[in-house]
């Protein structure tokens, strides 16, 4: 067997990995529908969190030690025409499988989810950062260590909190290449918003004669950022659908208990 066939080989065993990992798993408790929930308050650049049914969810769930497994990126009906989606495809994701592709927000129906909305970015700022993500479309990630992923499903000791993030950080063939948010938090970086940088000491300005002073900020690397940092960010506000409706406590109906 030559060194072109074992590579492929080896590329035909991880896909099979990869998608043995994507299917979820029957114990799932459904959220019910969520289209109708949220469709009408997302605007492009929102960050769409979801709580995952896949073994693979399971795994960045157990890294990051956080319900939310999954992230894509909400470009608008709009932007979509554009990067040529078809059939309501309004979203940029990084599947484990698949690789970058569009998809619908009908793909997580029946998933808890959260809207993480980025502050105060102007029109050219969003039309940036989808383009960036658009241009990764069909990029095929390298699945070199989904089998480290997979081992977490065998009967092994407990991996160390300290150590998680090293099995994040592999490498040319790292599992976060396959994790949803690296995708994102690239486009972010690449105009400049913050998700959870680095502050370092107060950088002395010109301004310091008016007695103020800004944080010299450090961006962190795209590799180490999992799902969860879009929630815990705080630049990123949480758009929570049934209060942004005109939510009212006192119009409630409660069923009493019994005697």
């Amino acid at each position: 067997m030559t060194v072109c066939d074992m590579k492929s080989v080896l590329q035909r065993i991880g896909y099979m990995m990869s998608c043995w990992l994507s299917c979820p798993r029957h114990e799932q408790i459904s959220a019910g529908p969520t289209e109708n929930h949220i469709a009408t308050l997302l605007k492009p650049g929102d960050v769409l969190l979801v709580e995952g049914s896949s073994r693979f969810s399971v795994v960045i769930k157990y890294l990051t030690q956080s319900s939310w497994s999954h992230a894509a990126l909400y470009v608008g009906d709009e932007h979509a025409r554009r990067l040529g989606a078809q059939g309501g495809e309004c979203f940029i994701e990084a599947d484990v499988a698949e690789g970058v592709r569009m998809i619908g927000l009908s793909e997580f129906n029946g998933c808890h989810l959260r809207i993480c909305r980025p502050v105060g970015l102007r029109g050219s700022e969003v039309e940036a950062l989808i383009q960036f993500a658009g241009s990764r479309l069909g990029y095929r990630y390298d699945l070199h260590n989904i089998i480290d992923l997979a081992r977490y499903f065998l009967p092994l000791p407990p991996v160390p909190q300290h150590w998680r993030k090293h099995f994040l950080t592999l490498g040319s063939g790292d599992p976060t290449r396959a994790i949803c948010s690296t995708l994102i938090a690239q486009a972010f970086q690449s105009i400049y918003y913050p998700i959870l940088p680095i502050e370092n000491d107060t950088l002395a300005t010109s301004a310091d004669a008016l007695g103020t002073s800004d944080l010299l900020l450090t961006q962190r690397h795209y590799s180490l950022f999992t799902p969860r940092d879009f929630d815990l960010s705080p630049y990123f506000e949480i758009v929570k659908p049934r209060l942004m409706n005109g939510f009212d406590a006192h119009q409630l109906h409660w069923q009493k208990p019994s005697d």
